[in-house]
């Protein structure tokens, strides 16, 4: 039995992994890289296997770094199943069209300047219709069944808690005369997420591969994000300005919804009520299409809800409807909400502010100091939320330079990822340990972290793989590396990405420099050192330049 690893290695997006025994090949998710320029430019890539002789595919839940390459798998000629939980089945329908269309319109941004320089344009990943043609392969499952996909191969979705219909599969193999069993963790969830149950906790394992992505960070706790969430609110609101907050369309948007719907109980004192009054007096918009539709979708699967939001939905307290929700449709209705003199809250896509309605929420708001952006999701490395959230003072907006004078906030417990302390639980907790375990989903930092912390309280062997690897499961676990037909060009787009940060990092020196300039007691001295360190980099540059 052998697994290749072919995403989420470098990074957080991407999954995907290829499975090979008894004889078949399948897939365990096959996601889209989302963030970097450079990073994006993978999406396009040839798959390094063959699409028409993988036998089926488990597919862990919807996100699109999870199941955003679909389609394109579907055109490079897949055409078996994808198993799934129903609900993922529903998210998908409306998600990957979604994304077609994006791919569609960010093409035609892309060909309007290829024509102009003279280019041939530029095909979309996929298109809108070809997702929609993807659909037909999909096939629901319920949680906690075991399916036989064939007489060798059997496999149980679990709730992991992550998202509507998110789950971690387990995979039994029979080969050679024994039982292997795999574990994909897929996205494990946060342990107090609105609306959703708990992640499963799972008995057994031979092998573990695992998610990682807060692997050296801990989330706030529930009962100090809801206030903190209504105090920030509260007080953007009395000064007149208006709340953003991007949030990925399905997912954080119908928690921060609940969180909204539900804040009402949760304390009886003179400064939670009146903040409370001020969030009621302000009309709440969702503006995303993709949102509004997912919405829906989590109405039709309340069953999948927690107990204590069923037990609300029973006594006809729906926590994704209450006074002053308002939700828009369309472009205009969504352009007209930066033209109200009116305070409010927008929840708008996307999560990592790269695309979507809420650039143009952040071009009318960012200059703003009255109005604050509130960031409540992972924020992954080169994307536009990443820059916000990490202090720039500046960023590019539509070609546009825009001032970053709104309030900057980042609630980190309403992350749909488990943090460090439960993805060690989540090991902990099972009976018979796994023999190994594969960390993927999650920046370098935080799979060294989370490596260094299981190998000492568990003993057991971690490994970090990396982009094309495969490992043959036995004891001896033999590596090999399968390489692409194009390496050099990925060692080109990682010089890009390299100049990129360096860009990035320059622009952040010339700010440190104007603001060490302007202190009156910098003493001439230390000017001649800050002059003579920039020469010296200057110098270097040009030999870069030059060759030399």
């Amino acid at each position: 039995m052998n697994i290749t690893f072919l995403g989420a290695t470098e990074s957080v997006t991407g999954s995907n992994f290829l499975v090979e025994a008894t004889g078949k090949k399948f897939l365990v998710d096959c996601g889209m890289y989302q963030g970097k320029a450079e990073t994006e430019l993978e999406n396009d890539e040839p798959f390094l296997f063959n699409p028409s002789e993988i036998d089926f595919m488990l597919l862990t839940h919807a996100h699109i770094d999870h199941s955003g390459r679909i389609p394109k798998l579907y055109n490079d000629g897949y055409r078996n199943k994808i198993i799934a939980h129903k609900a993922t089945c529903d998210l998908c329908s409306i998600m990957l069209p979604d994304s077609g269309h994006i791919q569609e319109t960010e093409v035609e941004w892309k060909n309007r300047k290829r024509m102009r320089q003279g280019k041939e344009p530029l095909p979309p990943l996929y298109t809108a219709e070809d997702a929609l043609k993807c659909l037909e392969l999909f096939e629901p499952v319920k949680y906690d069944e075991i399916i036989d996909v064939d007489e060798n191969i059997h496999v149980r979705f679990n709730d992991a808690g992550h998202m509507l219909g998110s789950s971690i599969i387990e995979v039994w193999i029979n080969e050679d005369g024994k039982t292997t069993k795999v574990v994909f963790s897929g996205d494990i969830g946060n342990n107090d997420i609105p609306l959703l149950s708990e992640p499963t906790m799972i008995e057994d394992a031979d092998f573990l591969v695992m998610e990682s992505t807060y692997g050296n960070r801990l989330h706030m706790k529930d009962e100090d994000k809801a206030k903190k969430f209504l105090k920030i609110v509260a007080e953007t609101l009395k000064k007149g300005g208006t709340v953003v907050i991007p949030s990925f369309a399905v997912g954080r948007t119908q928690e921060i919804l609940y969180e909204i719907n539900t804040l009402k109980g949760e304390e009886d004192n003179e400064e939670f009520d009146e903040e409370y009054k001020e969030l009621m007096k302000v009309p709440v918009y969702v503006d995303s299409p993709l949102a509004i539709s997912a919405t829906e979708v989590f109405k039709e699967n309340v069953d999948l809800f927690d107990e204590e939001t069923q037990e609300l939905i029973k006594r006809g307290d729906n926590p994704l409807e209450f006074p002053g929700l308002k939700f828009t449709r369309t472009a205009e209705e969504s352009k007209e909400l930066n033209e109200k003199d009116e305070s409010c809250i927008i929840i708008s896509a996307s999560g990592m502010c790269d695309v979507g309605r809420i650039k143009h929420h952040l071009k009318h708001n960012l200059w703003n100091p009255n109005s604050t952006i509130l960031f409540v999701g992972y924020q992954a490395e080169g994307t536009l939320g990443n820059k916000i959230v990490n202090g720039a003072k500046k960023v590019k907006i539509f070609g546009e330079e825009i001032a970053v004078n709104a309030r900057i906030e980042y609630i980190e417990g309403y992350s749909g990822h488990a943090d460090q302390e439960w993805l060690l639980n989540f090991v902990y907790s099972f009976i018979t340990k796994p023999k190994h375990i594969f960390l993927v989903h999650g920046e370098k930092d935080a799979k060294l972290e989370l490596k260094n912390k299981l190998e000492e309280n568990t003993q057991i062997p971690i490994t970090i793989p990396k982009y094309g690897e495969r490992y043959t499961l036995n004891e001896e676990l033999a590596k090999q590396v399968i390489k692409r037909e194009n390496d050099s060009k990925f060692t080109r787009l990682e010089v890009l990405g390299r100049m990129e940060t360096l860009k990035e990092e320059i622009d952040d020196m010339e700010e440190i420099i104007k603001e060490e300039l302007s202190n009156n007691e910098l003493q001439d001295e230390d000017v001649v050192k800050m002059n003579d360190r920039i020469k010296d980099l200057e110098r270097r540059i040009v030999e870069i330049i030059e060759n030399k």
